[in-house]
């Protein structure tokens, strides 16, 4: 006796060797001896012989067109062996039983197992639906086959043009682009995206870093949704002062102004003016939320997104003659620089004029000042705010410090083609600017703090610098309180201290509470945002850097040991490792270095060790 049986999904046939009821002991055709539940038995035959049958019965299996097999049954469920009468018209020969079961099981698409030997037609839309599918993935595996070829042979397919940005930031990896250009990546051994710039598919490398910051961090583009018209606060009192910006040329979010009065006995008031826009945007109002999603303008080179549409901007910038809201704190200074008091205001400030760096430099600079000349119309002013902001440092740091020999790098973007030119830092400029911001933010700071109402303050200890609820020292800056309000137009954390400050200024119920769940989110979601965008900035910077190196035909550049075989560049703001560098030269030296490969897609340059210029 034969028996053809079902175990693991497979079709088996062996020679009985015993019958013990409920099992089998069965010898397959190559020898083997298994045990076999008698519930798994399909069929039991005598002829023909087991070793030649499972041939022989899928050749009947594959002789029924399974078209025909399944027009042969009715809607319901059915055992292959009645199936099988029908289909032969006869009693069924072991083969034929056989040869129907194997076609049955090969065709889940048409036949539905229901059990063991039990199988039911599909409904014939199921059908027509999976056979459609059988034949798009046929399709798709002809164009797959066809686009690996195009990437292989460095040609864009077609097909990818529409699809470019979806391949190239947020791919569907089910889609058969996608796989198409990973199975060729694999291939070729490179990145997706490397792959496709050599396909031709990336013209613009600096748009490719601009998507890809905008589809993660914008995915709805760096446009503003549609927002209120903006409201001016009405029935602010206007403050007795001019008042003048500094900022550079490109600055339209001009947030901060200052103002000199002369009092008796050489005593001055500075008034220092911040924009406030936070009379305008209230919590959870629609500009808001637009504010709140973005927490902060983002720079870099060539550009910027801001926080704020172009109009609230517009009304609440501090732009010359205009009457400008602003959150004014004023400072009576005594001869000797000392401060005898300060007061916080509401008020409109007529704004003067906008100092611009590129005019204020060439005569308000250290040796203009050493000359005792400051040839400007605020020139007299300018010359106080440098003597204050000077001991101001002193009373912070203790000493004057050391002018930082790290130059800042000022990036102008124009067609593609990038200029690169160097500052000072720490100019009369600089100085007298972050003073004054220093002293307005440490002040309010303290006031907030010594009335127990929470703000975002700024802490350091231990070096590091966190955002917190509740107030702490600023080691860095010598200050025992600190935290952002001189930005509002450019910072969410500086609307919300706004928001904290002008409560107090008008003796009303605080903003924020201590443990206000928005505040807390505000703060975390600040903090990432601000972190983003930073590296978003000095990835851009280190990108025009080296096309900058590549428009001038760079060969040869100098640099700076700063430890081991790491080297900042003198010409542009890179800081990268040279292992050609040789062990012997110093930290400190000056060297030159030639540069070779630049590749602006990875943001990497090759650089080679030439010789030692300045030893440490």
């Amino acid at each position: 006796m034969n028996v053809f049986y079902e175990e693991d999904g497979e079709f088996k046939v062996g020679a009985v060797l015993a019958d013990n009821d409920t099992s089998l002991q069965v010898e397959a055709p190559h020898g083997k001896r298994s045990k076999v539940k008698a519930s798994a038995v399909l069929l039991r035959f005598e002829i023909p012989a087991h070793t030649a049958f499972m041939a022989e019965a899928q050749a009947q299996a594959d002789a029924i067109d399974i078209d025909f097999l399944w027009q042969c049954c009715g809607p319901d469920e059915f055992a292959y062996d009645v199936l099988a009468r029908e289909y032969y018209g006869h009693a069924p020969g072991a083969f034929e039983a056989a040869g129907v079961l194997m076609r049955l099981h090969s065709a889940p698409m048409y036949f539905y197992k229901k059990g063991r030997g039990r199988y039911k037609a599909a409904p014939e839309e199921s059908l027509k639906a999976a056979l459609a599918s059988v034949e798009r993935k046929k399709l798709q595996a002809v164009a797959k086959a066809a686009y690996i070829e195009e990437l292989n042979a460095d040609r864009l397919p077609e097909a990818f043009r529409p699809q470019l940005d979806a391949l190239l930031y947020k791919p569907d990896k089910n889609g058969i682009e996608w796989k198409a250009l990973e199975e060729a990546s694999i291939a070729a051994k490179l990145t997706p995206v490397r792959l496709l710039e050599r396909c031709g598919a990336l013209p613009d490398i600096h748009v490719y870093h601009l998507n890809r910051f905008l589809q993660e961090h914008f995915p709805r583009g760096a446009g503003f949704p549609d927002s209120p018209a903006v409201v001016l606060p009405t029935g602010l009192p206007l403050a007795e002062v001019q008042a003048y910006s500094i900022d550079d040329a490109a600055t339209t979010e001009i947030d901060d102004a200052f103002s000199l009065q002369t009092l008796p006995g050489g005593a001055r008031r500075l008034g220092i003016h911040i924009a406030a826009p936070a009379l305008g945007i209230t919590p959870d109002s629609p500009l808001d939320v637009i504010a709140r999603e973005r927490m902060s303008t983002v720079y870099f080179p060539g550009g910027k997104i801001t926080m704020l549409p172009d109009a609230v901007v517009e009304a609440y910038t501090l732009a010359a003659g205009r009457e400008c809201p602003a959150l004014s704190i004023y400072f009576d200074v005594a001869a000797d620089f000392s401060i005898t008091g300060h007061e916080t205001r509401l008020e409109r400030v007529l704004i003067a004029d906008n100092l611009r760096h590129d005019a204020l430099e060439p005569v308000f600079n250290a040796t203009t000042l050493a000359s005792g000349t400051v040839i400007h119309a605020q020139g007299e002013a300018l010359a106080w705010l440098w003597q204050f902001s000077g001991s101001r440092l002193v009373a912070r740091k203790g000493d004057l410090p050391q002018p930082e020999d790290r130059p800042e790098f000022v990036f102008q973007v124009s067609d593609g083609r990038v200029e690169i030119s160097r500052r000072q830092r720490g100019t009369p400029i600089d100085q007298a600017v972050a003073e004054l911001m220093i002293l307005a933010n440490s002040t309010w700071a303290g006031e907030l703090h010594a009335a127990g109402q929470p703000a975002l303050y700024r802490v350091q200890s231990g070096g590091k610098v966190r955002t917190s609820t509740a107030a702490g020292p600023h080691d860095g800056l010598g200050v025992a309180q600190y935290m952002w309000a001189s930005s509002p137009l450019r910072r969410y954390a500086d609307l919300i201290n706004q928001r904290q400050l002008i409560a107090r200024v008008r003796g009303e119920a605080p903003a924020y509470s201590a443990k206000d769940t928005a505040l807390l989110a505000a703060m975390r979601d600040f903090e990432v945002a601000y972190d983003v965008y930073a590296e978003y900035q000095r990835t851009m910077e280190r990108y025009w850097s080296l096309r900058w190196l590549v428009q001038e035909q760079t060969a040869v550049v100098t640099g700076v040991v700063l430890r081991e075989n790491l080297v900042r560049l003198d010409a542009v703001p890179i800081t990268q490792r040279v292992p050609s560098l040789a062990a012997t030269v110093m930290p400190g030296a000056r060297v030159e270095l030639a540069v070779g490969a630049v590749d602006l897609l990875d943001l990497g340059v090759h650089l080679d060790f030439k010789t030692t210029l300045d030893p440490a």
